[in-house]
């Protein structure tokens, strides 16, 4: 059985570590960047999904067997909307309009969506039932495309995951842990942070790596995924961990200009229906998560 997967979005922080999680399990691995990109475990493509003609090409020459995307604007308070807006709905359009032209389609689409989805308007653990609630462009920019997508399912099976928050080693410092950590590796006396009561639940990037490498071959048409680690911690607790393994307690000052004022309190999965279809994942504790990322500094 042919193993070609595409990656879409391979230059993020995520695409690297399924290219390579998903290259130890045999498979050939094509990735799309937007910008020249080089990586051991995959051969790259340089390419704009907003590009339908060279995007229909680049499917023509690969016929890829499986396609993970990943490519989208995920930081929330990206300055330009309608970049957002166009990549991560317009983009994905092109990209399931040339799949769709195949003679062969794929055997499986996997979408990347996002936990933001739900929003904030139900407390608990938020599970693949849970309705739509976005409280930001970004989040609805991500509701916008599974609704578009479901247009498609007649000629592409495809599935939709909804990973909730997760870190590691390489993640840019412009998202929270990132900038957390290295502000310890600095051994800075202070942080400037905005809400730090509120609830995540944070996975290590290493284990959603491994969730979509089982996804590819596990998950179901028309089904969508929570990839979480199902137990919530407040942004308090990771600073006090990171006190622990840095040695010393930094000084953090709440700056107003740091609270967003649609920001979800809280955000905790359900990832039972994850793990009933892949019972072999097992979450990582947050503090070894933590530690990797203190004591390490190069991604794959």
């Amino acid at each position: 059985m042919s193993k070609k997967v595409l990656i879409t979005g391979i230059a993020s922080f995520t695409g690297p570590y399924i290219a390579q999680e998903l290259f130890l399990h045999g498979y050939e691995v094509v990735g799309l960047s937007q910008l020249p990109f080089e990586i051991a475990c995959a051969s790259c493509i340089e390419g704009n999904l907003l590009d339908a003609t060279a995007l229909n090409k680049i499917i023509d020459t690969f016929k890829p067997n499986f396609v993970i995307h990943l490519a989208a604007i995920t930081f929330v308070p990206h300055g330009d909307v309608a970049e957002m807006y166009m990549t991560n709905i317009v983009g994905t359009r092109n990209l399931l309009s040339a799949l769709s032209r195949q003679t062969s389609p794929p055997e499986k689409v996997l979408l990347a969506s996002s936990a933001n989805v739900y929003g904030n308007a139900i407390e608990g653990a938020l599970d693949e039932k849970t309705a739509f609630s976005p409280a930001n462009d970004y989040a609805t920019s991500k509701v916008a495309m599974e609704l578009m997508a479901k247009t498609w399912s007649k000629h592409l099976p495809i599935s939709v995951t909804r990973p909730f928050n997760y870190t590691g080693v390489g993640q840019a410092d412009k998202f929270l842990i990132p900038k957390l950590v290295t502000h310890f590796q600095q051994n800075k006396p202070k942080i400037e942070l905005g809400n730090i009561d509120v609830i995540r639940d944070f996975s290590d990037v290493r284990f959603v790596s491994a969730a979509y490498q089982l996804l590819i071959e596990h998950a179901l048409p028309g089904e969508a995924y929570n990839i979480c680690s199902g137990s919530g911690c407040t942004l308090a607790s990771i600073i006090d961990e990171l006190n622990d393994i840095a040695g010393y307690k930094i000084d953090v000052a709440v700056n107003p200009d740091f609270v967003r004022e649609n920001e979800v309190k809280e955000l905790v999965g359900d990832n039972k229906k994850l793990l009933e279809l892949c019972p072999s994942l097992e979450a990582m504790p947050i503090r070894d998560t933590l530690r990797w990322m203190f004591e390490k500094s190069e991604s794959p």
